[in-house]
């Protein structure tokens, strides 16, 4: 997870075998949405309950975002050319991890690429490109590791984790002037403390004298449907963190004036994916229990559900309009990148979705 290589061209092979229910009878259970024959990694709903789900870099994958249908069938997303490799026209994607829907039906994918990042937004009920948003230097710095969003409509800014060992931060995105700036670097809040993670039958985060070291930083960012608090924390890290939206898009405040408005929310294991409802319930991708759990407003932090089998490495979280959390999980933990090139994945990789404790907002 520290590094995104060369994304290099493979043939994709998804395989689904279930399909999406569309209007399931409430329950509280951990359901199956589907499988699917490729590591995923994150997932998107839109206000009309599509499922968007981006395909994880790391397994090199040819289509690089794909939507799950309702018949059981995947297909590229938007199409097969912007699914694609991007060509010397610009048009495709290099490599997509974050990925969200707002509530007006636009999907934002975070294309990073070896010569530049970028924000893709498609308008799914127009079915066009909505805007395009280059996301270069001072904001992106050399080995930066662009990895999850938050959609913020209210204050018209995208907020980005930036996971490098490094040079953690958050850059906020105008979406209408296209500025980026990059905030709270080296803060707390966004660092990756040197903390085992025990996945399995092998224990991740170590050096080669199993010394724990601080590795991936900020990852998981999600904000509530009011538009008032952005949640986030490093993915090594027991700690989850909360700031206003208002005070990231206020180009005034001073590094200082924004660190000291940092709240400490909850606690929570070590995670990737987030999202959250509107009783400010925040659930959380718990790595090294393969389970999603839930940090309450109380700020203690408790299982929702676990599961070796479909909770393995739950990479993305979100909120869907029924009320439904859906997840994916990928297994990264036995790609060839952390087994010395040795891929020891077990497909299927799963989709799943369990229902919220409380309602929320698409997009979040």
């Amino acid at each position: 997870m520290n590094r995104l290589p060369q994304v290099c061209s493979l043939m994709l092979m998804l395989l689904m075998v279930a399909g999406c229910a569309t209007a399931p009878e409430p329950g509280g259970e951990l359901e199956v949405v589907a499988e699917l024959a490729q590591g995923p990694g994150n997932i998107a709903v839109t206000p009309d309950g599509r499922l968007i789900i981006s395909q994880h870099p790391l397994y090199r994958p040819d289509i690089r975002v794909i939507e799950l249908l309702p018949d059981g069938r995947v297909v590229p997303f938007p199409n097969a050319e912007w699914a694609g490799a991007r060509n010397e026209a610009d048009i495709g994607l290099d490599a997509v991890l974050g990925i969200q829907a707002d509530t007006q039906g636009i999907v934002w994918m975070l294309d990073n690429g070896r010569r530049s990042s970028r924000l893709v937004a498609w308008d799914t009920r127009t079915d066009a490109l909505h805007q395009i948003i280059e996301v270069g230097e001072p904001a992106r710095v050399r080995r930066s590791f662009f990895n999850d969003i938050a959609v913020d409509p209210v204050h018209r800014q995208v907020i980005i984790t930036d996971a490098s060992a490094k040079h953690a931060a958050l850059v906020v995105v105008n979406m209408d002037t296209g500025a980026a700036r990059r905030l709270l670097e080296g803060h707390p809040s966004v660092q990756a403390e040197a903390i085992a993670m025990p996945i399995g039958d092998r224990i991740y985060g170590v050096d080669k004298e199993g010394k724990p070291v601080a590795s991936t930083a900020v990852d998981g960012i999600t904000i509530d449907p009011d538009s008032e608090w952005v949640y986030y924390g490093a993915s090594q890290s027991m700690d989850l963190w909360r700031v206003r939206a208002a005070d990231l898009a206020d180009a005034s405040l001073s590094a200082d004036a924004l660190a000291e408005r940092i709240e400490r929310y909850g606690d929570r294991p070590v995670c990737d994916g987030i999202t959250m409802d509107g009783a400010g319930n925040v659930y959380i991708t718990d790595l090294t229990g393969f389970a999603v759990g839930v940090t309450a407003p109380s700020g203690e932090y408790r299982v929702l559900y676990s599961d070796q089998k479909l909770l393995s490495w739950t990479d993305g979280l979100a909120f869907g309009p029924d009320n439904y959390v859906y997840g994916v999980s990928n297994q990264l933990h036995r790609s060839l990148v952390f087994n010395r090139g040795k891929d020891l994945t077990e497909p299927p990789f799963y989709v799943v979705r369990f229902k919220a404790l409380a309602p929320g907002t698409v997009g979040r």
